[in-house]
């Protein structure tokens, strides 16, 4: 896995990264041995051991609703298939996911579904991997990734039968242009479907502790400003969609979302999560940096994203931040819009 190289890129983009730029030469690692013919890096070893578990919410993985028994894969899953249900999936159809990473969504969905799957991202490295994991999976005759802004989207009027967005367009700067251009490439009486990260109504923005939690989310994730649902459905209707549901997702979670991540709860499955396992991989960060298998920044990187980490887990039990905030939309017939 590669998260890391993601992770560089991610903070590439925030103003701060400049305090970091030792962090590129992460991708200096070689290979150090093989195993049943696929490389085993050092820095694939530091991925696994110590930053993808961790955070994988901030570099590409999503979080989702949970239930008691089980894992965070599955109920990931179950998280794209119940949006492909919502928006009416069905076989040979023509599906956008806007802000795709990877493409796990995607695959997942491409499969579920029957559809064939477009995923726009402007990131080169990630649509490389994506491709590469698309060959592997199975699906590149079906999905395949388009290097654009969603912003300004190369893509003809009325082009996709259906749209969807998990935990993507967030980063939009403006959230009416980005549902703006979904709406022009949706064709006329088809659905979009995102989870949104958003500011609860229980956002003070007078209360000082809510504006540092914010921040630390905003830093941690690049960003630009966390809307709040309300703002989000405003751009939506200015966008021309009509509203056909909407909801936290996160309220009445039978386990709370923010629970992986969570350094208070004890579990053997995620021992890497808790306080102690954070010690023990800190700790671990800091002597392969000290050694010299680790590049020089690690140390800081792993503290700075435990902070965005915990500022996550403030705002969830708080209830002043969600992480899936859903809505279903759809874009009026030509003859009623």
């Amino acid at each position: 896995m590669h998260a890391c190289r993601v992770l560089v890129e991610r903070l590439k983009s925030l103003k701060f990264c400049q305090r970091l730029r030792s962090m590129r030469s992460i991708m200096s690692f070689t290979e150090v041995k093989r195993k049943r013919g696929k490389p085993i890096t050092l820095i694939w070893l530091i991925n696994n051991m110590i930053f993808l578990p961790v955070f994988m919410s901030l570099v590409g993985g999503n979080l989702s609703i949970l239930h008691p028994g089980e894992s965070l894969r599955e109920s990931i899953k179950r998280h794209e298939h119940f949006l492909a249900l919502q928006l009416g999936l069905k076989p040979g159809q023509k599906v956008l996911d806007v802000g795709c990473g990877i493409g796990g969504p995607l695959r997942e969905i491409s499969r579920f579904s029957s559809t064939s799957v477009i995923g726009l991202n402007n990131n080169e490295y990630q649509i490389s991997r994506g491709k590469e994991l698309n060959h592997i999976t199975g699906v590149d005759k079906k999905c395949d990734f388009v290097k654009a802004d969603f912003m300004k989207m190369p893509f003809p009027d009325n082009s996709f039968d259906a749209v969807y967005a998990i935990e993507a367009t967030c980063h939009a700067p403006d959230a009416y242009g980005c549902y703006k251009e979904i709406f022009r490439v949706l064709k006329p009486g088809q659905h979009f479907a995102a989870y949104e990260w958003c500011m609860t109504d229980a956002f003070d923005p007078n209360n000082e502790e809510h504006q540092k939690i914010k921040a630390e989310i905003e830093i941690g994730d690049g960003l630009p400003d966390i809307r709040s649902t309300t703002k989000c459905l405003e751009a939506l209707q200015q966008a021309g969609f009509e509203i056909i549901w909407e909801k936290d997702l996160a309220v009445g979670s039978p386990v709370p979302w923010y629970f992986p991540l969570d350094t208070s709860t004890v579990s053997l499955s995620s021992f890497r999560l808790t306080s102690v396992g954070r010690l023990f991989t800190r700790t671990l960060v800091k002597a392969l940096e000290y050694v010299g298998l680790a590049p020089e920044g690690s140390l800081r990187v792993q503290m700075f994203l435990e902070k965005a980490a915990d500022g996550l887990v403030d705002g969830g039990k708080k209830e002043i931040f969600t992480p899936m905030y859903f809505f279903l939309v759809r874009k009026p017939d030509s003859s009623s819009h």
